[in-house]
């Protein structure tokens, strides 16, 4: 088995970034993608061309935007914790997995996500050995 044939399972396996953001924005539109990822790119003056010249930029966010690809838009089970690790392009999909139709969003399910990392986050900075915590 070379090197490039155990990425060949993943989605993302000779997607440019443009397709990418290209099929999120004609599956789930700008207003989902923002209320998901909570990325400026998506709601100010949201292009394409824009969001992708962002991405291409920024690293975290561009995972950020690559891990929704394959968790939400192709549906894959979530990554094990060694593999979700990587960055979303160097995760090795197991062959058994395989894409199904998009998940179905709202901005209710938005919204309850964004409230459940707040508290996660909240709970993260109150425990004793974070140097954070006041």
């Amino acid at each position: 088995m070379t090197n490039n044939s155990i990425y060949e399972n993943n989605p993302l396996h000779g997607v440019g970034l443009e397709q990418v953001v290209t099929e999120l924005v004609e599956h789930y539109g700008f207003e989902i993608l923002y209320a998901y990822l909570n990325l400026n790119c998506f709601k100010t003056k949201p292009s394409v061309a824009s969001s992708v010249k962002f991405l291409k930029k920024t690293d975290w966010a561009k995972d950020k935007v690559e891990g929704f690809y394959l968790y939400q838009y192709k549906n894959l089970p979530r990554a094990d914790s060694s593999q979700f690790e990587l960055p979303p392009r160097d995760r090795i999909v197991p062959a058994h997995h395989q894409p199904k139709p998009p998940a179905e969003l709202s901005f209710e399910d938005a919204e309850h996500l964004r409230q459940k990392r707040a508290k996660k986050a909240r709970e993260r900075s109150a425990t004793p050995d974070n140097p954070w915590a006041r």
